[in-house]
């Protein structure tokens, strides 16, 4: 009997995976420039955590979590998403009380949920995301979109749009949340299931429904916009100004509102506008989300972060047609000539890679033909042939595969000559 990969997972083989580590090697090559360290939180956790921090309205706890009850009758979930186990985490390990403040931190690592997969989505999938918590300041938030958008542009991406909006203070959320009620209230039963039960529990969550989008209540709704306080407008008109002053695009969209209940003030989303990337444009969210850690039992501690996939990155680059320079191929390919020249490159091929060369040889009994032909597969800069009749005279072959040229080298010194025609 054959046994299939699960629905909604992949397997990224050799050739591709190479992507993911040059994307994973810059995002962490971003977070040592401005700062944030990682962090690795378990892959379950208990399911509390995201009903009380993502939230029971959300889609995510209502619809997509994976949970189980282990054999202590306790239930768990596999995480849907990062942010939720971070500030448990901050709060559990007590980093509120770290001298350096706000504590800067970035995550990489496999999510899942539970939804239909299509393009780009999948139901185990690659995230990298970075919070930081400690600080109410809207530089902050400008530091955390701004390195979103440098990761994308460093690996080349061009086609892309910022959009930002503020969902209030509490204050502000309160009124927009009453005008919302008596805005939908009267016709909710044109709605679909999901935004009822939203309408009492969570209106602004109705803004996000795709089914719904273009009822024409949608396009009349009242805007978050009107109803933010003095606090609250001043803190949006000031990351706007931060922004600017980076150099950063942005529009303004009153209507986004973020999947999960945990946000406040900044929401923002970085879209992809190349051609053919599909009906689903966003590569990356975030927010700010003062009151989650107080929600999972800490202090009072203002955040804000954000998480992009690493599926939806590489299906950007796809589609503005940006081919990552991968395989740059291997410092040297040993070939040999009979049996104890086999048998020594064992010990020959071990010496190359201690001291630091990429190096590989044939384990097929192949001809010398193919085991160059090998060595072309592999794209070696060079080939060092040992025979037998060398071996005996203590000397090997090194062909330069670009130039074609050929030496002999005495075998003795092989490996310090060899580190001079790489200097």
């Amino acid at each position: 009997m054959s046994i299939s990969i699960p629905r909604g997972t992949q397997d990224i083989l050799p050739g591709e995976v190479e992507k993911w580590q040059l994307i994973e090697a810059k995002a962490r090559e971003l977070c040592e420039k401005y700062q944030y360290q990682e962090i690795r939180t378990p892959i379950f956790e208990h399911t509390d955590l995201f009903s009380r921090g993502v939230g029971d309205s959300t889609d995510i706890v209502q619809k997509e979590m994976y949970t189980f009850e282990d054999r202590g009758k306790r239930s768990l979930t596999l995480r849907p998403e990062g942010t939720a186990a971070v500030v448990r985490s901050f709060v559990e390990k007590k980093m509120f009380g770290l001298a350096n403040q706000p504590v800067k931190l970035y995550y990489m690592g496999p999510m899942f949920r539970y939804e239909r997969p299509q393009a780009g989505r999948f139901r185990q999938f690659v995230q990298f995301g970075v919070e930081a918590l400690g600080s109410n300041d809207p530089a902050i938030d400008a530091e955390v979109i701004s390195l979103a958008m440098n990761l994308y542009k460093e690996m080349g991406l061009q086609k892309l749009k910022l959009i930002i909006n503020s969902l209030g203070d509490k204050e502000s959320r309160t009124a927009h949340r009453e005008a919302l009620v008596n805005h939908f209230k009267p016709r909710i039963g044109e709605f679909c299931h999901d935004c009822q039960n939203r309408l009492e529990k969570n209106p602004l969550r109705i803004l996000d429904c795709k089914q719904d989008r273009d009822h024409e209540l949608m396009k009349t709704a009242p805007s978050i916009l009107d109803y933010l306080n003095d606090f609250s407008k001043a803190y949006f008109e000031k990351l706007q100004q931060y922004l600017t002053q980076l150099d950063i695009p942005f529009e303004v969209d009153s209507n986004l509102v973020r999947g999960l209940d945990y946000y406040n003030h900044t929401a923002f989303e970085i879209m992809s506008n190349a051609e053919g990337f599909g009906a689903i444009t966003t590569l990356c969210g975030g927010g700010r989300y003062n009151g989650l850690a107080e929600e999972i039992g800490g202090p009072e501690t203002p955040g804000i972060g954000f998480a992009l996939s690493i599926e939806r990155f590489i299906a950007a680059l796809n589609a503005e047609g940006i081919d990552l320079e991968i395989n740059q191929g291997i410092d040297v390919f040993v070939a040999s000539l009979g049996e104890e020249a086999k048998d020594y490159t064992v010990g020959l091929l071990q010496q190359l890679r201690m001291a630091g060369f990429s190096a590989e040889r044939d384990y097929l009994d192949r001809k010398i033909k193919a085991q160059f032909k090998a060595a072309d597969r592999l794209k070696a800069k060079y080939v060092a042939i040992l025979g037998d009749d060398e071996l005996k005279n203590n000397k090997i072959n090194v062909k330069n595969m670009a130039t074609g040229e050929q030496v002999e080298i005495d075998l003795n010194t092989f490996i310090k000559q060899f580190q001079e025609f790489q200097a």
